[in-house]
Parts: C-alpha cells; structure tokens; sequence
C-alpha cells in the first residue's frame, strides 16, 4: 500500500513539474515575443502607385512588390495622415493578410520645416527640420538638437541632443495625430505639440493627386 501510494505521489510531482516547465516555456516563449516585436518594424514602405482611387491606395513597396489595400475603414478612423498623390513616399500599417490599411502616413508630407510658437514667450518661433534619408534639424533651438528621425510601427521617433553640460542624448516617440500639407499634431505620453510650416495657416485639403484620366467621382 505504502509503494502504491509513493507511486501516485511521485507521478503527481513529476505532473506538477511538468506543468510549470511548460508555464516557464511559455512564458519565455511570450516575452521573445513581445521583445520580437518591439525590435520588429511592421509598416510596409513604399510609393502611391497611379491604381491608387478614393478608397483603396495602390502602393509600390520598397522591395518591389505591388500592393492593393482598401482604406474605407482607416479613413473613416481619421487614420489616413497627410493624404496621398501618385508618387508620394508612403508608410502604412495593414491587417494581417494585407488586404486592409490600418494607418497610412504620407512622408512625402511629413518633411519640411514644422514650426510652433516658442513655448518659452511665443515671440518667436522654433520647431524640427524632418528631411528625407532620416535627417533631422532644430529651427531656433537653443537647447536641444535633432539629429535624425524614423517612422516605427506608425510611431514618429526622433532622436536628439540637449545642450545643458550634459550632452545627454535621448530618443522621444510621438504618435501622430494630426498631418495635412500646413498642419502637423503629435503627442506623447504627456503632452500634444501642434505644428505649422512657416508662414502657413492650417489647411484641411487631403485631396489625392490621380491623373487627368481618372473620373472625377474618384478625387477627395
């Protein structure tokens, strides 16, 4: 009887270790993951193709491919930032099978110069230079230097200096609220930064640029 029962408890024991070596397994495996995907970019890159019409962006990928993705859903979510013409520079963020957008930016629209009234006493102006190739430049910025910037996973991330004796270098992530031609919103954890290029007022046109062919029941 003492064998039997010694027996029911060592197959107990090693069931019980069985378990929380596959808990451990399992949560090892979810931490690569989850570490998997913030290191991994998901945004497919690339150029509004001339397929492109009033719901559905034709986009020519940056490895060559052709890509078709419906926008109702993302336009009706205000996730359609900056528009798009035949040839603009694309990031878009799609479902998982690629059929559907999720969050298109336009980064031919991004770049340029995006000012703000200076903080400080709004006698002036300072702001961010975001140039193509991932270059970035302070505007009448004393304090801090941008130095480069990327799109990540839809997110604006921009690295800089701040000039305080430190030299501390810092990476600031942003999420983009707001982009039309005159008009750039981010936000992070703690603030919202609205943003004008110089000597521009705010202008809400998003239309698409499409050929002369198209009819105009496919223009925005």
């Amino acid at each position: 009887m003492k064998k039997i029962l010694f027996f029911i408890a060592a197959l107990a024991l090693t069931a019980s270790c069985g378990r929380k070596g596959q808990q451990a397994d399992n949560q090892q495996d979810y931490n690569e993951e989850k570490v998997e995907y913030i290191l991994r970019d998901s945004t497919v890159y690339g150029f509004c193709g001339d397929g492109s019409a009033m719901n559905t962006l034709q986009l020519i990928t940056d490895t060559g491919d052709t890509l078709t993705v419906d926008l109702e859903r993302c336009r009706n979510r205000n996730r359609v930032l900056g528009g798009y013409a035949v040839g603009d520079e694309m990031a878009v963020m799609v479902n998982a099978d690629s059929t559907e957008a999720t969050l298109v930016i336009n980064k031919s629209v991004l770049h340029g110069d995006w000012v703000m009234p200076n903080p400080i006493d709004g006698s002036s102006e300072t702001g961010i230079r975001i140039l193509r190739g991932g270059l970035a430049e302070s505007i009448d910025q004393s304090s801090i230097v941008y130095k480069s910037w990327r799109l990540f996973n839809g997110q604006l991330q921009i690295q800089a200096t701040r000039e305080d004796g430190i030299d501390m270098e810092e990476f600031q992530v942003f999420s983009i609220v707001k982009l039309t031609a005159d008009s750039l919103v981010i936000s992070d954890e703690e603030d919202t930064y609205e943003y004008s290029h110089p000597g521009h007022e705010d202008d809400e046109d998003l239309d698409i640029d499409l050929d002369e062919g198209y009819d105009d029941e496919f223009r925005i």
